[in-house]
């Protein structure tokens, strides 16, 4: 067994292009959006509305059990990554990825077992900073 079949998977669902801050939201961020933006019908607002409460009940913020986890001086760049063990919420979420797709949302899927600089975890999730060129692991090509 190699040494990387032991560490964990991490898998992230974020926008297929950047906003304009040049960030990459996640998945509950883009159906935020979507919900702010007026673009829900009733039925898709109330699936929202309601999956928004039963997932702030059922999972911890990580904001508020570790307040400035997304502080943007001190973790920059920091996102939200799903424990890929984490059947439960990963299928949660594909209701989600569905509204996405009713909208015209474009998406992607990130697997990793190296997510970054872990500044936050618990039993379904991590937040991560990406990691910085200085930490980068290869070095830099001869002159």
């Amino acid at each position: 067994m190699q040494v990387n079949d032991m560490r964990p998977e991490f898998v992230r669902f974020q926008s297929a292009v950047p906003n304009r801050r040049g960030g990459f939201p996640g998945v509950f961020g883009l159906a935020n959006a979507l919900a702010r933006s007026g673009r829900l019908d009733g039925a898709d607002h109330a699936w929202w509305r309601s999956s928004n409460d039963w997932a702030d009940a059922a999972y911890p913020d990580p904001e508020v059990v570790q307040p400035g986890c997304y502080d943007a001086t001190r973790n920059p760049g920091a996102r939200a990554w799903f424990r890929a063990s984490a059947s439960e919420l990963l299928t949660f979420t594909r209701g989600y990825l569905d509204l996405l797709d009713r909208h015209d949302v474009a998406w992607v899927q990130l697997r990793t077992t190296s997510p970054g600089r872990i500044v936050y975890e618990d039993d379904v999730q991590v937040i991560a900073a990406p990691y910085t060129q200085d930490e980068w692991p290869f070095p830099p090509r001869p002159s």
